[in-house]
């Protein structure tokens, strides 16, 4: 239990931030498997540009590693590359 407000106030701030992230994490895991999962190459391309948006923009914010996005991306490029056309 938190001993004063201001405590308080940031327990309940880092409760709401930590949901907010979960959720956005989860997000992009889903994108991700949703490229690996695409059975064309078009789809998959169409699929990983929202995929590498959301990643970025979580890199920005700090909500995962930049370095992290980049792999995470380059990965599913090569994915990409090897699907049928």
């Amino acid at each position: 239990m938190p001993n004063t407000k201001s405590a308080a106030k940031r327990a309940r701030q880092s409760l709401k931030r930590y949901l907010r992230n979960r959720a956005q994490r989860s997000k992009m895991k889903t994108l991700i498997k949703k490229v690996l999962r695409a059975a064309t190459r078009a789809e998959a391309e169409a699929l990983y540009r929202e995929a590498q948006a959301v990643m970025d923009r979580l890199a920005t914010r700090g909500i995962i590693h930049k370095n992290k996005a980049a792999r995470k991306k380059a990965q599913l490029q090569r994915h990409i590359a090897g699907l049928p056309a």
